[in-house]
């Protein structure tokens, strides 16, 4: 796998991804069916919503050839995700759970994506490319029906579109936005934590966007809803392909035009204001409080890293 751009994005979990999607060749029957049957050709492999991975050794292993794929079961979705310099990958989600292998380092483990990211399992492209595996799998599993019509709809252009056979509707994989945003005072940044965090952990607000609405506008609406804060400047910062199940958080920081906060309960536990200092200290270790950031693969961790180096926009 080839190393991640050096932009902030690429910097965040699932952000690295060196593929060459091959969009232009999808609808290309025979070509797809080339790569298909390519020798070098590897296949990442899922089961519901979780990765079957191959221990060798200490090492996790992703890949599957082909041969190896069809003694695993039956496909029930394929997508081919694209190339790199070693050749093609294809994403397979199979019908049902894979059967037991043999002992030894030959053993095959059920993972799922969070915590080999979390865990530091995989190198960051693969993690990458198994999250836009994920993703697109997910999408099939979800939309096996016309919305439409609701006839039944066959997979088409290598898994990238679904086609209905009753009134003709193409359906394409969906992506749904989600802002996610630190607000800033000087030398004050906002932050929230959900009761489902990490103990002492306290992250960045987010919300979805909403159908008809800006970036900008959805950060102003989210953090008002959240925090009561009103936020008036808006800039973007990075953005994280995030496969729980098919996000893209856009990550941004904003300028407060107030400070009073009233949190909205039904969607925080808590929200406060953190001084520089204070969030050098949660990257630390040595928070007083024993406040911790979110762990690196999110995009949150990054927004509050930039900041507690002093590498926000000026507002």
């Amino acid at each position: 796998m080839q190393k991640p751009n050096p932009d902030a994005s690429a910097r965040t979990g699932y952000g690295a991804n060196p593929l060459d999607r091959l969009a232009n060749s999808r609808d290309d029957a025979a070509f797809v069916a080339g790569l298909r049957a390519a020798p070098g050709t590897r296949h990442l492999v899922f089961t519901g919503d979780i990765p079957l991975l191959r221990q060798r050794g200490t090492a996790l292993d992703p890949f599957f050839s082909g041969g190896e794929l069809a003694s695993l079961g039956s496909a029930r979705e394929t997508a081919l995700l694209g190339q790199d310099e070693a050749g093609a990958i294809f994403a397979t989600r199979l019908d049902e759970a894979a059967p037991e292998s043999g002992e030894g380092d030959s053993g095959h483990v059920s993972l799922d994506l969070r915590s080999l990211a979390v865990q530091g399992l995989l190198a960051p492209p693969l993690l990458g490319v198994m999250a836009q595996a994920k993703s697109i799998l997910h999408w099939h599993a979800r939309h096996r029906f016309c919305a439409q019509c609701g006839a039944p709809t066959q997979a088409a252009a290598a898994g990238w579109k679904r086609l209905c056979g009753a009134c003709s509707a193409q359906h394409f994989p969906r992506t749904d936005p989600v802002v996610i945003m630190l607000v800033i005072d000087g030398d004050s940044c906002l932050v929230g934590r959900q009761p489902r965090f990490n103990p002492g952990m306290y992250s960045a607000l987010a919300g979805f966007i909403e159908p008809g609405e800006t970036v900008e506008a959805a950060v102003r609406r989210e953090v008002a809803e959240e925090s009561g804060v009103r936020v008036g400047a808006v800039a973007y910062h990075a953005s994280q392909p995030w496969p729980f199940p098919a996000s893209l958080m856009l990550g941004c920081f904003a300028q407060a035009l107030s400070r009073e906060i009233l949190v909205d309960t039904n969607e925080l536990e808590d929200a406060r204001w953190l001084g520089r200092d204070e969030v050098r200290a949660m990257f630390a270790s040595s928070h007083p409080g024993g406040l911790i950031p979110p762990a690196p693969i999110a995009i949150a961790h990054h927004l509050l890293r930039a900041f507690a180096e002093g590498n926000e926009p000026g507002f």
